[in-house]
């Protein structure tokens, strides 16, 4: 039998295999940082968890595309492949495979318990850490049973051999027995045409010149859920690695990337965490299956996102109790600036800038709010409502230069102490996003401070010579797609095309090269962190769509 490869070939070890919709994947990712030797069905229900591990008895080489997963080792064949959003077909020519508990301890509170359904001969896991169930149904060949009912430590699972087919689901308590609808060849096919189309709706411009804007699909299409528990809506988590949430300012990029050819999917996206926004206005840190974050916020870039969506079904609502909330809850007593109150509200939780002090009056959330007052003007439903959210603005836009502008560069303030400082974060050049409403002498000090911020790789949150760089220091040194978006756009708006131009080339080539990790360190441009991040692939089918865009409409194409 010959597997044709087709679609983007990509690591395991890298980029999990799994399926838009699914709560679980496949990979030898099974926990923060933590890499298993063997293959591992990991569901993200209720957090992160390996449920069980796939063992081929022989040494094979592992292939991914978007379709089709499979181990070959010479004429040992065994191929795997989503039938649906919570089951897999999995089927093998001549090879041995153990299916067995990722974990082999089972007690009264945690772990897998395993049985023989009498029902239908199934064999199902019944685990604590998801409380889901998978259940394996024997579809063809020989399979035997290790540690059905077994209490305690034991090796639990089944070992396939000779020729063989088997179905593998998540599901919650029972369901009917399960019956093959289609052959395993016509299951790939089907997979593949739900990529292909999701592929040409995202990346219709995808070419050559694209390299990696399949993969960047692949990303985004793979770490897609469907609603369940929290989760209100189909959604792209971060990743289905241990990222495996919807923070509320990552979810602006995913939303931007899709917007183009699924407009509806991007709303879902734009909206999910508006869904948990609480009486104050806020919105939560994050969102996952099982747990919701307020302990924190993230910047309010969401009226910057609402320039590059479709027209807006009815956001305004939304978006004004969120404004309102950093007017007031965010607002000392007579102040016009808004404040944070530890870095991670601005979603660069360990930058330079907040090293003096944490609750903080900064550049970057003034300038973030005051695009957003311009968007509450514009979506506004009367002309008196529109003149004081553009009054707002102006307040705001006129108090930012007045108080964090030294003359030389943007500073940030201890709203306690009253004292300011300035760092060598990129952060502190985040107006840039204000393009055009910043004065010009102000534009140009930006922009070329940003400048010495690129590397050869692209934008170093950290000035590469600062003593505070580190190779792979979060937000303290390596190359971030977010920032790499807001800056580029800001610099197009001020009126620095070419600049702009030379930071999305970078950041392409970047991620071309080193795929779609969390973050890059700025020297090497190695990918760090989590590896399939996906406001990564977001950022890099945003910035090559546009590329492309301009690439077309220029004279010189």
């Amino acid at each position: 039998m010959t597997v044709a490869a087709s679609g983007p070939v990509f690591s395991l070890w890298e980029i999990p295999f799994s399926y838009h919709g699914s709560w679980f994947g496949f990979s030898p990712v099974v926990a923060e940082g933590t890499y298993a030797e063997e293959v591992h069905l990991v569901s993200h229900q209720t957090g992160m968890h390996a449920v069980m591990k796939l063992m081929p008895e022989t040494a094979a080489a592992i292939t991914a595309t978007p379709h089709r997963l499979t181990w070959r080792d010479g004429e040992r064949l065994i191929e795997l492949a989503y039938e649906s959003v919570d089951t897999v077909r999995v089927r093998g020519r001549g090879a041995v495979l153990r299916v067995l508990a990722a974990d082999p301890v089972l007690t009264p509170f945690s772990g897998p318990y395993f049985y023989q359904d009498p029902v239908d001969g199934s064999y199902v896991f019944t685990l604590y850490q998801t409380g889901r169930r998978y259940r394996i149904t024997l579809l063809g060949g020989r399979a035997e049973h290790l540690g059905a009912q077994v209490l305690g430590a034991a090796e639990r699972g089944i070992r396939l051999s000779g020729d063989w087919e088997i179905a593998i689901e998540e599901y919650e308590t029972a369901r009917a027995p399960y019956t093959a609808k289609d052959p395993f060849d016509q299951v790939v096919k089907a997979a593949r045409a739900e990529f292909d189309a999701f592929a040409q709706a995202v990346a219709p411009w995808r070419g050559d010149r694209t390299p990696a804007a399949e993969l960047a699909a692949y990303v985004l299409w793979s770490a897609t859920v469907r609603p369940a528990g929290f989760v209100t809506r189909p959604a792209v988590l971060m990743s289905k690695h241990w990222m495996d949430k919807v923070w509320s300012w990552d979810h602006c990029f995913n939303a931007i990337a899709v917007a183009g050819g699924l407009p509806g999917l991007a709303w879902d996206q734009y909206r999910l965490p508006f869904d948990h926004q609480d009486a104050s206005g806020a919105l939560p840190d994050s969102v996952t299956h099982s747990e919701i974050l307020y302990n924190f916020v993230k910047p309010p870039i969401h009226g910057w996102a609402l320039r590059h969506l479709p027209a807006a079904p009815d956001v305004y609502p939304l978006l004004e109790r969120w404004t309102t909330f950093w007017l007031t809850a965010r607002r000392v007593p007579g102040h016009e600036l808004p404040h944070y109150q530890h870095g991670n509200d601005s979603g660069w939780d360990n930058a330079t800038t907040f090293d003096p002090e944490r609750v903080v009056q900064s550049a970057d959330l003034a300038a973030f709010l005051i695009l957003q007052l311009r968007e509450l003007a514009r979506l506004a439903p009367g002309p008196d409502a529109s003149a004081r959210w553009s009054a707002q603005a102006d307040r705001m836009r006129d108090a930012l230069l007045a108080e964090l502008w030294d003359g030389e560069r943007f500073v940030a303030r201890g709203v306690l102490s009253g004292r300011t400082w300035s760092s060598s974060s990129l952060l502190d050049l985040m107006p840039i996003v204000l393009g055009e409403e910043l004065p010009r002498p102000v534009r140009a000090a930006l922009a070329a401070a940003i400048e010495r911020h690129l590397t050869a790789y692209g934008l170093a949150t950290e000035l590469p010579d600062s003593p505070h760089y580190l190779d792979d220091g979060y937000w303290r040194g390596p190359i971030w797609a977010p920032s790499t978006v807001l800056i580029e756009d800001g610099l197009r708006r001020a009126g620095y095309p070419d600049l702009a131009d030379e930071i999305s080339a970078r950041f392409r080539a970047l991620c071309e090269r080193s795929g779609f990790a969390e973050n890059f360190d700025a020297r090497t441009g190695q990918g760090l962190r989590d590896r399939a991040y996906t406001w990564t692939a977001a950022a890099y089918l945003h910035l090559a769509a546009a590329h492309e865009r301009r690439t077309a409409s220029s004279p010189h194409a």
